[in-house]
């Protein structure tokens, strides 16, 4: 899905990560729900405050294959790669550890060139094992020409909208829910 690259932007983005976790059997408050959605809030927040080209937006893709989680934040700023071993910031420094969370936090995690157009792509990997239930994905089912011997779920998400019609974009006065619904 393509965000507004806004503070507005990354916060939408972190809450529907943690939507589509629950979605996909991952309910909210569990490990795997609040850890890729940190990630997320963390590589949102860099595509705004460091990706940022006026008047372009930052994309989200999540994907699960394999058992392994993958967020990827793609953005237009080409020159500003990230450090591929993030430094640890000085401990009166207010900023600087977001991506020292995600690597900490990620199996994996890595920059890559954006092939078809300028910019960037920062994704990080998160396995999780099935622990016994079946991988299910109420939002969009998987096509029938793509069974193979591995699994793999891509979400696809409409244009950019500030109000979703199944309720995850964010409404006038839902700013300061935490991202979670009351």
């Amino acid at each position: 899905m393509r965000f507004t690259s806004t503070p507005r932007g990354a916060r939408l983005a972190r809450r529907l990560v943690s939507h589509r976790l629950n979605d996909w059997g991952h309910p909210y408050m569990t490990p795997t729900n609040e850890t890729l959605t940190l990630i997320t809030a963390e590589l949102s927040a860099n595509a705004v405050r460091h990706g940022h080209v006026p008047g372009r937006d930052f994309h989200l893709q999540l994907t699960l294959a394999d058992d392994t989680f993958r967020i990827e934040v793609t953005d237009t700023r080409a020159e500003k790669q990230p450090p591929s071993t993030p430094s640890t910031p000085d401990s009166t420094s207010e900023s600087g550890r977001g991506l020292l969370l995600v690597a900490t936090l990620a199996d994996d995690w890595g920059p890559t060139p954006r092939s078809a157009a300028p910019g960037k792509t920062v994704w990080a990997e998160l396995r999780v094992p099935t622990g016994g239930h079946p991988h299910t994905h109420s939002a969009a089912p998987r096509p029938a020409d793509s069974a193979s011997a591995h699994e793999r779920y891509t979400e696809s998400f409409p244009a950019t909208s500030s109000r979703r019609p199944d309720g995850l974009g964010l409404r006038p006065g839902d700013a300061s829910c935490g991202g979670r619904r009351r």
